[in-house]
């Protein structure tokens, strides 16, 4: 395992903003029980450090008209190759992506895509995810129901004994 070294003020810190990013310093160094400014250093060194990743809303998608989820299973010719690196940086790009794994397995990667409906879920497929000369198949699982997505990270394996 990482080492990881937050103590028990930065747990406290990263667990609050997992929470509500949007807690002004204030705010955050009265739920935490420190002064502003420390807290403030604190927050600038956690995100200097790449503990703290970025911020940003997390939008409802349906709400937004991307209510078609689906998880695709791919299967590519070859790995320690250019073409390897190329359909990566590809696939990352894309904006239907919302996450993309390599995986051990039946396949090698995992992608989660968000699309309005059914029929543009066939246009990536087809256009984009099919034309990658690398992609040997793609095996789709379409979500009927999103029941737990985006949520904060568990950081109870960090406690001290």
């Amino acid at each position: 395992m990482p080492k990881c070294e937050l103590d028990a003020i930065d747990r406290r810190i990263v667990t609050e903003l997992q929470t509500n990013a949007r807690l002004s310093n204030i705010e955050l160094a009265s739920k935490i029980g420190l002064s502003p400014s420390p807290c403030l250093r604190r927050v600038r060194r956690l995100e200097q450090d790449g503990y703290i990743d970025g911020y940003r809303a997390s939008l409802r998608r349906g709400r937004i008209g991307l209510g078609f989820s689906a998880f695709l299973g791919i299967k590519i010719n070859g790995h320690a190759n250019e073409q390897a690196l190329t359909f990566e940086k590809t696939v990352v790009a894309m904006p239907e992506v919302v996450a993309c794994h390599l995986v051990s397995g039946d396949v090698d990667y995992l992608l989660e895509i968000v699309v309005p409906e059914l029929e543009d879920y066939q246009r990536f497929l087809v256009d984009k995810l099919l034309n990658l000369p690398i992609v040997r198949e793609v095996r789709s699982s379409i979500a009927i129901q999103t029941l737990k997505a985006g949520a904060p990270l568990p950081l109870s394996h960090l406690a001290s004994p």
